[in-house]
């Protein structure tokens, strides 16, 4: 899939990874068969990501509300996070991949942490596609996080309170230096946001489409592409039809 094919193709796509336990269910399978499965998808994806020219892919792997799952179910998430890492990231590497993690990193094990602060310090350098894996992470979290921060900064008299901007504000969040995602993608027929990206998402386009995860292809995504590039984005302003005529 090449750049060429689209009139219009996103800098930054975000995706929520949903449906891998109903996947499993519908074939009378264990739920970890649905999230190993997805595994593949997430390859896939990343290909056909920087095949399309996009420069930023945003996955959201685990957020911090999946802890209430039951404990096996997080044992088996965690192992093929690990899996994933250790199996993809010399390929990722050579692939002149970046990796960004954004979530909450304090409560996270050692183990979990210090593979994701290698797999980010390993393709620190790499210019091509920026994977940014969102685990550990909920976006009220995040914001909550920021605000917290620029509050310390005003209580010791670093900041003015009436200095706070959504720049200043953006730039304390996870995602600061990752331009807000053009166009969000959820799998499984559900159409929410789920906690994710929330500040980040005030004008990207939306796009649901009833596949579960692990079904989620190149071909899928290069659907999802297309409808993006028909969108009229206005961003609170005119259309680009109506500009043109003087509407």
């Amino acid at each position: 899939m090449s750049e060429s094919v689209f009139v219009t193709v996103p800098e930054h796509v975000a995706i929520i990874m949903d449906g891998n336990g109903r996947w499993a269910k519908q074939r009378g399978l264990p739920r970890t068969m649905g999230h190993r499965k997805g595994v593949e998808a997430v390859r896939e994806t990343v290909r056909a990501a920087g095949a399309a020219g996009i420069k930023y892919l945003t996955l959201f792997a685990f957020s911090s509300e999946n802890w209430r799952r039951p404990e096996a179910e997080v044992s088996d998430l965690l192992g093929l996070l690990k899996a994933f890492i250790r199996r993809d990231l010399a390929e990722l590497h050579r692939q002149n991949v970046r990796i960004k993690v954004i979530g909450d990193r304090h409560s996270l094990r050692s183990d979990i942490l210090g593979l994701l602060l290698e797999a980010e310090e390993t393709t620190r350098d790499n210019t091509a596609l920026t994977l940014v894996i969102a685990f550990n992470y909920g976006s009220r979290d995040e914001i909550s996080r920021a605000v917290v921060s620029l509050a310390r900064d005003v209580e010791s008299g670093r900041l003015r309170a009436q200095d706070i901007t959504p720049a200043l504000i953006n730039a304390r969040l996870d995602t600061a230096g990752i331009p807000d995602p053009d166009l969000i993608i959820r799998t499984s027929g559900e159409e929410r946001l789920s906690n994710f990206l929330l500040w980040q998402a005030a004008y990207s386009e939306f796009i649901f489409i009833p596949e579960y995860w692990p079904d989620f292809s190149p071909e899928i995504f290069r659907s999802a592409l297309e409808k993006f590039a028909s969108r009229d984005r206005r961003f609170g302003g005119l259309s680009s039809q109506a500009a043109a005529v003087g509407t």
